[in-house]
């Protein structure tokens, strides 16, 4: 069924070749970094992470870049974290440490990580959230970009996002992500208004309009899991909610809608990525979709709380008080998770 998405997906080795070659295209020497990113506006973000790491001082590098499996005495292997509000560095992006050039770079790597219609949404809830892009934002390195396996890292309040050029095997987006938004403050109100994520609910709610009556009982689950349990149970996994597989064709299209929603505000080539690794274990039809009742915000039965789960592939969407997304998706069930 998840191949019905019309995304076609590139094989890894094409996208690396396609990596190095813009990567290999670029040259810095005697241009400031603004006209180099001007001339590269078409190329990947990855080609622009380079030119980025390129431009860092020794001293800057031993602040925001680290070894590809560096490990942090408290949070493991750094590359792989994620939280929900988190700073991977301590010096933010709009902060004093970077020049202007090379925060725009960073504005122009981050742009190429989503949807162009996406830009916007994601700039408005960085505002409500954090005051605007970079104030609260922070950027590590891992890897030595043109050298080998690299992967740059943002973090901030609801955000964690990656650019890896598929360096990091077997997963989507580079590792697991965060998104999430508190739009009116800190506790919601039903319908979470103002709120760029909440459309992706109310995508997951028409699902659990088409079920059955008896289909809308095994959906619906007393407890929400805790939020940040997205590691993956495998092919002999207990999920909960309703088997997506058991579905009628009608329904199964309308999970499909929901796929499309989740992975809209991203770019082409991670979309893809996503579809590929679902594809892997068995696609939509492996999944199971839970509502749960425990957090209803206003007691209107638009279910806020609800969570899209195959052998490899977890999207909790929890939206009580506010909107956190916790995504965990690779091709293979062995890939472990590092969270708080």
């Amino acid at each position: 069924m998840a191949g019905r998405i019309p995304f076609a997906s590139p094989t890894r080795r094409q996208f690396l070749q396609t990596a190095a070659a813009t990567t290999a295209g670029l040259a810095v020497g005697g241009r400031s970094l603004i006209a180099a990113d001007e001339s590269a506006k078409q190329d990947s973000p990855e080609s622009l992470v380079k030119v980025l790491y390129d431009s860092l001082s020794e001293s800057q590098k031993k602040s925001v870049a680290f070894d590809w499996d560096h490990e942090d005495p408290l949070l493991g292997t750094l590359r792989n974290h994620v939280e929900n509000n988190w700073h991977i560095v301590d010096q933010t992006i709009d902060g004093n440490f970077y020049t202007s050039d090379q925060k725009h770079l960073i504005r122009q790597i981050f742009v190429g990580m989503i949807n162009p219609e996406w830009v916007e949404r994601f700039d408005r809830q960085l505002k409500d959230d954090a005051g605007g892009f970079g104030k609260q934002q922070n950027i590590a390195i891992f890897g030595k970009p043109g050298e080998g396996k690299f992967e740059l890292v943002i973090t901030g309040r609801h955000m964690t996002m990656r650019c890896d050029g598929n360096s990091a095997e077997h997963v989507a987006f580079g590792g697991p992500i965060f998104y999430g938004h508190a739009a009116k403050g800190f506790n919601e109100k039903s319908g979470h208004p103002g709120n760029v994520f909440w459309s992706q609910a109310q995508a997951a709610n028409k699902v659990f309009e088409v079920l059955d009556g008896k289909q809308q009982q095994v959906a619906l689950v007393k407890e929400s899991p805790i939020e940040q349990r997205v590691d993956f149970q495998g092919t002999g996994g207990k999920f909960s909610g309703i088997h997506v597989g058991s579905l009628a064709d009608d329904q199964k299209s309308a999970v499909q809608d929901v796929l499309k929603v989740l992975i809209e505000p991203y770019r082409q080539s991670d979309r893809d990525e996503v579809v590929a690794c679902l594809n892997k274990h068995g696609g939509l039809d492996a999944c199971h979709l839970a509502f749960y009742e425990d957090s209803d915000v206003g007691n209107d039965k638009v279910w806020d709380n609800w969570r899209l789960e195959g052998p490899s592939f977890v999207w909790y969407f929890r939206g009580k008080p506010h909107v956190h997304c916790w995504v965990n998706v690779a091709d293979s069930p062995e890939v472990k998770l590092n969270s708080a």
